[in-house]
This record gives C-alpha cells, structure tokens and sequence, in this order.
C-alpha cells in the first residue's frame, strides 16, 4: 500500500544548527500520527517541511514522499498545487491563515466553492451546515479580528476541510477551545482516519493523544526520544521525558500557596461590553487586589478577551466604568494577547521589540536577559523574526516583554496555550512567584478549569 506520508531522515536547519531531527514514520491511510513533545521541540517544523511552508531563514534536508510522489526537490508553486487537494493544514496561529478582511462565512464558502469544486448555492449550503456543526451560528458576518481565539479557530478547520483532502495536519487543533467544543473538534479530527483519511496531529494534550490513537513520536530539544503505537507509549512510556510530560497534567498540580495580597489596583462596576451589536457581559462587578491572581473561565466566545480589552482600557464598556489605583503608572495595566504574532512587528527581530520596551521603560537590558532565561528562552532567538520561532517560545517572549514595563497589572489571555505541560507548568509557577515578589495583580484568562483551580486564589466563571 502506498503511504499517505513517508518522511525518512527529516532534518530543519538554521544556517549550519541543526533545529530538528533526524525523524523518520510512514502513515498510510486511514491511520493517525500524533506528535507530542516539548515547546520549541520542533514539532510544527515538521508539518512545514512537509507542507514547504518553511521560513525563509530555515531549510529541510530528508526525503518527503506524499501519496507516492517525492515532494521534497519540488518548486514552491508545485508544492502549493498540492495544498487543499491532496493535503490539508489547520495551522497553529488561525489568525494568520484567515484574510483578517474577509467575513468568516465567505472564507470557509469560497474553500467550498474554488477548492472543492462546488457550485455557489452548493458551496454556501455546506458552509452553512459546517458553521452549524462547529456551533459558528452568528459568527458568519465577523471578521477575523472580532472572533474569540476558539472562535478563529474552528473557522479555520471549516476553511481547512472544506477541499476534503485525504491528508490533513493539525497543529495544536484544540488549543483556545472550552471542554464542550474541544471535545467535538477531535471527534472531528478522529472521523478523518476512521473516513480512510491521514490524519497528522500536533497536540501538547494527553488526552487529545490517547482519544485520536495511531501511532505518536515525542520530541525534545530537536531529537526524537520515544516512538510507537500511541496507546503502549503513553501506558508505560520509556524515556523519562514522556513521563515526565504524563505527570505534568494540570489536575496532578499541587496547590499554590494563597498570594498575599495590598491595597485595590483596579476596580469594574457594572460594566456591559457590547461586540457588534451583540451584547456579551452585562452588570460585571470586580474588585483586584495587589498581588492578587485571579482565573476567569467560560465558554469560547462568551467575552473574556473583550472583558480584559475593557479592563486594559482598550475599549469603552456600554455602561458601567474601569477605575485604576492612582498607584498606578501610565503603563501599569499590561497585556498578554492570546495571538503573540499579532502583538509583535513581523519584520523586526524580536531583540529590537524588547530593546525598545526596554529602553522605553528605563529597565536594564540584563533584566530583560535574566527574566527571558528564567522562562527558559535561549538569547540566541532574538535575531530571528516572529515567525521564525515556535509558537510557545514567541508567548513566553511576550511574557517577558510584558514584565519588563514592570506593571502592577498583568491581564493575561490564554499565556500558556501553546506550551507543552511541563513548560506550561514551570511558566505559571514562575508568573505566580514574581507576581507574588513585585505585587503584581495577574488576571488569568483559561479554558482549564483545573489550571483555574491550582494556580488561582480566585475564579470568576462568565457563562
């Protein structure tokens, strides 16, 4: 049977470093590839060498076969000729592959229509039939960049799998998701094997692994440590790293100690908050402490990134005021976008980003440094551009180039979403300690309500 993906010795390189590889797997039709591993490991550098969406300052070596033709010595418009009809890709940063111009229902009808090949009416019908599966009723008008992270997301698999390709790769699929909506994704996700379709999922979840099964590699710091059937690795893993990761799910947490806690930094009364005419919260009370941390939790879509854009002073609630502590700087209420890549200059390397926070801030670029590799970001990353680093590294980055400002503040959209467990864990206990150190106020923004309970000393649950 011809393999579906055959990749042999697949190796990314910057230069002369060596960022990914050796890797080697075969997946035929029908059956599943799960790569799990750590942030940074290189895991979406796969998908990219196979797809050859590489970054310019990046490069491949290895053979890449796709439904029995070699595809790695191809030219690039070659290679585009393949995407959506024979292979498909949910990427990881949704907002990057939508035309932030474009209303959602046209993107994913136009897949329809000019991928697909489908008739108008036909191409709307499906699309009409998709948004409803994915609970996207009353997102059809929106543009991009007034959809919730879950929200772009599952506009993203509509558009991806609209063409019916028989491979798709999704690249942390479920990231940005409540636990309603993550679950119908990857019963989405497990149809396309169980269809006759390959299925390439990247995932930082356990449980999205063991529920999607097939085959798993495991990753860290470039090198592939464990191999197999899904459900022996993560039943008696050999390597200690992937035990490692199976120890770091959330509900395994101890309990952070309660954080001491000042004087008010920021208070909400009454506040409403209307998106396109639609309103989402209303009579929205909230008192934040010095030092305090506070989770927010609901459903995707329901309006915590629109409540922090109020809170951060971004927009103007529809009732109802945002008081800060005189206390307070000019710049002492800070946030950490859900979509890092939104929040950086994409041509200008990331050490220019930070050396001008820093400077702007009057904080020594040694602090910078020291902050960065306590997050476990090697300096060497700053010469390269926004996209030319992994998704986790560029959202600890960010963690980073926020707490330089030195707020008192910190409102924080999903920061760890697109970390691997054990990072995800080492990340929030080091954003508790600091903010414990500086009296830092952090409002958390998660999906998980385990990571709400741990780490929390408060929750507020929007429904």
């Amino acid at each position: 049977m011809t393999c579906s993906i055959d990749v042999s010795d697949l190796s990314v390189f910057a230069g002369q470093t060596r960022l990914m590889g050796p890797v080697s797997f075969r997946i035929a039709p029908g059956d599943t590839l799960v790569i799990m591993g750590e942030t940074g490991a290189g895991k979406s550098l796969i998908a990219q060498a196979i797809l050859g969406t590489l970054p310019g300052a990046l490069r491949a070596e290895g053979r890449i076969s796709i439904n029995g033709r070699r595809v790695d010595g191809l030219g690039p418009a070659d290679r585009a000729a393949l995407w959506g009809h024979e292979i498909a890709t949910l990427p990881q940063e949704p907002w990057r592959a939508l035309d932030p111009l474009m209303q959602s229902f046209r993107q994913v009808a136009e897949a329809h229509r000019f991928v697909a090949g489908k008739a108008p009416a036909e191409a709307r019908r499906a699309s009409a039939d998709a948004f409803a599966a994915l609970d996207l009723t009353g997102a059809e008008q929106r543009l991009p960049g007034a959809l919730s992270g879950g929200m772009a997301q599952r506009v993203a698999f509509a558009a991806a799998t609209a063409g019916h390709a028989p491979i798709l790769m999704a690249d942390e699929p479920t990231k940005g998701l409540d636990a309603e909506r993550h679950g119908k994704v990857v019963a989405l996700l497990a149809q396309v094997p169980e269809a006759g379709g390959t299925l390439l999922a990247i995932t930082h979840e356990v449980a999205v692994a063991r529920r999607l099964g097939g085959d798993i590699i495991v990753l860290r710091d470039g090198s592939l440590v464990e191999q197999g059937a899904t459900e022996t690795v993560l039943a008696a893993p050999r390597h200690g790293y992937t035990r490692s990761l199976l120890d770091a799910d959330p509900r395994n947490w101890p309990d952070t100690e309660p954080a001491a806690t000042g004087d008010w930094v920021l208070k909400a009364r009454g506040i409403a908050i209307e998106r396109g005419g639609k309103r989402l919260i209303d009579g929205f009370d909230l008192t934040l402490l010095a030092g305090e941390r506070l989770a927010l939790v609901g459903p995707s879509g329901i309006g915590k990134t629109t409540l922090l854009d109020a809170l951060a002073g971004l927009l103007n609630p529809a009732r109802g005021e945002v008081q800060r502590s005189p206390n307070l700087s000019r710049h002492g209420v800070q946030k950490l976008y859900q979509d890092p890549p939104a929040a950086f200059p994409h041509r200008v390397p990331l050490d220019t980003s930070l050396r001008d926070v820093a400077r702007l801030h009057n904080t020594s670029w040694g602090d910078v440094l020291s902050m960065l590799g306590q997050l476990g970001i090697d300096p060497a990353l700053l010469a390269r551009r926004p996209d030319e680093v992994s998704g986790g590294e560029l959202q600890r980055i960010s963690i980073a180039r926020a707490l330089t400002a030195r707020p008192g503040v910190l409102l924080a959209d999903e920061p760890t979403s697109r970390l691997d467990p054990v990072t995800q864990r080492e990340t929030l206990a080091l954003l508790a300690s600091i903010a414990g150190s500086q009296g830092i106020a952090v409002v958390l923004v998660t999906h998980d309500r385990d990571i709400a309970r741990k780490w929390a000393s408060r929750t507020v649950a929007l429904s």
